[in-house]
């Protein structure tokens, strides 16, 4: 193994902290708006998302823990390759790589609890009242 096989997920590792920082200051938007919205009573739709929200935000927290300690291990792989530790660099790298998919396994997670999200706003539409205009 050479030093630029671990130099390769140094863009792909850097694109997806990204890609989770953006969900969660989607979130932490979606929060904002939703107390603001919500004023001093809350409705139990809300609560069902609150609930939603909170596993979500632990779910993204944890995708950017494993993301950041892939991005370290393969940092040190790197070096370990650098002073020429063979072995400790291969071994770094496939800690890394693990991390990695632990990352990508916990984004599949939360990906499907947005969709649960999306399933409760879908079943308060459902439940107002049908409009008698023709449109």
């Amino acid at each position: 193994m050479t030093l630029t096989t671990p130099g390769l997920l140094f863009p792909a590792i850097s694109l997806l902290l990204l890609a989770y920082t953006n969900r969660f200051l989607v979130l932490a938007q979606l929060i904002r708006e939703l107390n603001a919205r919500e004023g001093e009573t809350i409705r139990p739709l809300v609560v069902a998302q609150i609930t939603n929200l909170r596993k979500r935000i632990r779910l993204i927290r944890t995708m950017q823990v494993y993301g950041v300690a892939s991005f370290l291990m393969c940092t040190l792989s790197m070096f370990a390759l650098f002073i020429e530790f063979k072995t400790t660099g291969v071994i770094l790298f496939g800690i890394s790589l693990a991390c990695l998919a632990l990352s990508l396994l916990t984004s599949l997670y939360e990906i499907h609890i947005s969709c649960d999200a999306i399933e409760i706003e879908l079943k308060n539409i459902e439940k107002k009242p049908l409009s008698n205009k023709a449109d």
